[in-house]
């Protein structure tokens, strides 16, 4: 009896903290692509921390109602976290970081992001010319370059993305 309470214990304290863990990178870019290919669209790979001031603005402002239904007809977000510390490192989405290595990131900071066609072929990158990370961007020039990455990733008509360039001088 002593041992099967013990079992059962272990058995919910198992479950209980896989519940809570973060689905892995690899999954969640799979179903991404598969979903981009169902609805004929391209992926946007999203790297955030939850201590990222600049993710969050960058968040806030794609999900800024004039303009959050563009994202959504052209791009399938899929969002992993990376770089967490201490208490938050349970946060990250496993394989996360070795992604956002392959995908052109290593040393960009965050956020970082990357449109990729459904078959995960990289379109575009955060990084500008010099390979330093747009993050999120917020000057007339980064969001000019942010603009070009998102004409070439996306059906976005010039109006459109006049509209994002507006949200996000915005402050």
């Amino acid at each position: 009896m002593k041992y099967s309470k013990i079992l059962f214990v272990a058995f919910l304290l198992f479950f209980a903290q896989s519940g809570f863990a973060q689905e892995n990178a690899e999954a969640v870019l799979e179903k991404a692509q598969k979903q981009a290919k169902a609805e004929n669209k391209n992926v946007m790979v999203f790297f955030h921390a939850s201590w990222c001031g600049w993710c969050k603005r960058m968040e806030k402002k794609m999900d800024t109602e004039s303009i959050k239904n563009f994202f959504d007809e052209n791009y399938v977000v899929a969002s992993l976290d990376v770089l967490e510390k201490g208490d938050k490192k349970k946060l990250e989405n496993p394989g996360g970081q070795n992604y956002m290595e392959k995908l052109g990131g290593k040393d960009a900071g965050l956020p970082y992001f990357v449109f990729l066609d459904p078959n995960g072929k990289i379109i575009e990158t955060s990084l500008n010319e010099k390979k330093e990370n747009l993050g999120c961007p917020s000057t007339e020039e980064e969001i000019k370059i942010f603009s070009e990455k998102l004409q070439k990733s996306s059906k976005l008509n010039p109006e459109q993305l006049q509209m994002i360039s507006t949200v996000f001088l915005e402050k």
